[in-house]
């Protein structure tokens, strides 16, 4: 996918490379992390702010997922994909926070506390409900596992198969397969949680 951007760490950093020249441990040289970075940044916090509801919690995690790139050397495997690896690994950084939101906190039920004078009353009953109903299916999400959660959440945000094929490192074909499992792994959670179908 992008030729010539791994180079040994201990070409890359000399003076902090314990290991011998010839290890295997590799990083991005920093004109392919720069071009990664600005290639894949908008559309991962945009994927995480859908998955997570928070603009800023996004921008976190999608930094957080390239800072473990940029700290850590590569496996062999992760090499010929870089850009699916750090799409996964912000996907697993964005599940975790669902789950850890879940556990540690009561996640609010109601939308508004307070309402302008110039919202009518029709228009914060439709707030509320889209809220509860958003809270609903990230809760869902992140009970599901994590790649049924990363192949819905890409689907969702208009992903064609081939981009979902290329950023889970998966068969284009096996695309379609594992999202109906998904959808019927989250419709079961969904009705098992609030027993009821939106």
């Amino acid at each position: 996918m992008i030729e010539g951007v791994i180079e040994p760490l201990a070409k890359a950093l000399p003076s902090m490379s314990s290991s011998p020249p010839d290890s295997e441990s590799r990083k991005l040289s920093v004109a392919a992390f720069e071009a990664l970075f600005l290639a894949t940044y908008p559309r991962l916090v945009s994927l995480l702010r859908r998955m997570l509801g928070d603009s800023g919690r996004a921008e976190e995690i999608a930094n957080e997922a390239f800072l473990k790139l940029h700290s850590t050397a590569l496996p062999p495997a992760a090499r010929e994909n870089i850009a699916g690896w750090v799409y996964r690994t912000a996907m697993n950084l964005g599940i975790d926070d669902l789950r850890a939101r879940a556990r540690h906190a009561q996640v609010s039920r109601e939308a508004f506390t307070a309402t302008s004078s110039t919202t009518h009353p029709d228009d914060g009953l439709q707030n509320l409900l889209r809220q509860e109903k958003q809270r609903r299916v990230r809760v869902a999400l992140s009970r599901l596992r994590p790649e049924w959660s990363q192949i819905l959440l890409l689907r969702a945000s208009g992903y064609s198969y081939k981009e979902i094929a290329a950023h889970l490192d998966i068969a284009i074909t096996s695309v379609g397969t594992l999202l109906v499992r998904a959808e019927a792994g989250f419709e079961k959670c969904y009705l098992a949680l609030f027993g009821e179908k939106d």
